[in-house]
């Protein structure tokens, strides 16, 4: 088994290799003054079962690139088994032809994935569960929200309401509230156009007042959603206001406004790497997630159940 990492977290693949007690595999990628990007293996890859690690972050696009030469390179280097670790999966959101005369770039991406030379993908919490339909190999979708769970379990909290920020993302907001014994809601919201600026009017659900509230999404972009969610929580009253999500891809005015927001505390897993330091006001809580991707590693190396992590 050797594991890799491109430019884009090379910390959580670190972590990833420190759990599994062997080390980061060493490889070369960068960008000629071209913009090209250049990949070299240092070491023998010829039969390894090879783990390479890449969440689409920071510049996406640079990111898939260097992703898709690391299989391409790996595969001419006669590499046994090629699975390619994707923590955070881009173009999530394109999913399916909701507008006229678009893309569906996440099947796209499930293409230039498979025609690369990949032989399994290892990812966590899709934004749409039928992504894994795109791909015509094996994808292990991995689960973050156990762990979080687990975290605010050891809060607590007394029946919390699970909110999700928006119809989409009731029912993870359901499993969670289930699985911690609270009530669960799910605001009611309105997107106009591609500007990713959202409108929510009302919550949906049992009554807030003096309770504690959990908002839980499986990602943050600009923060907007979440913002306007928060005030409609505060006006109703409620105690308490944590945020939680798995994938915390804040940009743009997302670190203004969470710092500002009258919460109680940010809850986020490691698949994208957040400065934390950036934040003044608002706590903060980090649950990694790199044990969990080194026992699925584990688990696919060895040809043992990864499903059975999560029973």
């Amino acid at each position: 088994m050797a594991v890799f990492s491109g430019n884009a977290h090379p910390a959580f693949a670190e972590a990833v290799c420190k759990h599994l007690e062997m080390p980061l595999g060493g490889v070369e990628v960068f960008n000629f003054s071209n913009e090209n990007t250049f990949v070299r293996f240092l070491q023998n890859m010829r039969e390894r079962d090879v783990f390479l690690v890449q969440p689409f972050v920071g510049d996406v696009n640079t990111r898939i690139m260097e992703l898709l030469i690391m299989i391409d390179a790996a595969k001419r280097a006669s590499a046994g088994r090629i699975t390619a670790v994707i923590p955070y999966f881009a173009y999530g959101r394109s999913d399916k032809k909701d507008q006229p005369h678009i893309s569906i770039t996440a099947r796209l991406l499930a293409n230039f994935i498979e025609v690369s030379g990949a032989d399994r993908v290892l990812t966590a919490n899709l934004h749409a569960g039928q992504i894994q339909g795109f791909f015509n190999m094996p994808v292990d979708e991995l689960n973050a929200m156990p762990l979080i769970v687990e975290h605010f379990r050891s809060l607590k909290l007394d029946r919390p309401v699970v909110v999700a920020p928006d119809v989409g993302a009731a029912k993870d907001a359901s499993n969670m509230a289930a699985r911690l014994g609270g009530d669960v809601a799910f605001v009611d919201k309105r997107r106009d156009g591609n500007d990713e600026t959202a409108h929510s009017t009302t919550i949906v659900g049992p009554e807030v007042r003096d309770r504690d509230t959990i908002l839980y999404d499986d990602e943050i972009l600009s923060g907007g959603t979440v913002e306007a969610a928060i005030t409609l929580l505060q006006q109703q009253g409620a105690r308490s206001i944590y945020v939680s999500c798995v994938h915390p891809y804040f940009r743009g005015p997302a670190f203004e406004r969470l710092d500002s927001a009258d919460i109680t505390a940010l809850v986020y897993t490691d698949t994208v790497p957040v400065d934390a330091g950036a934040f003044e006001h608002v706590p903060t809580h980090e649950i990694s997630l790199a044990p969990l991707f080194g026992d699925a590693i584990h688990r696919i190396h060895t040809g043992g159940s990864v499903s059975a992590l999560f029973r």
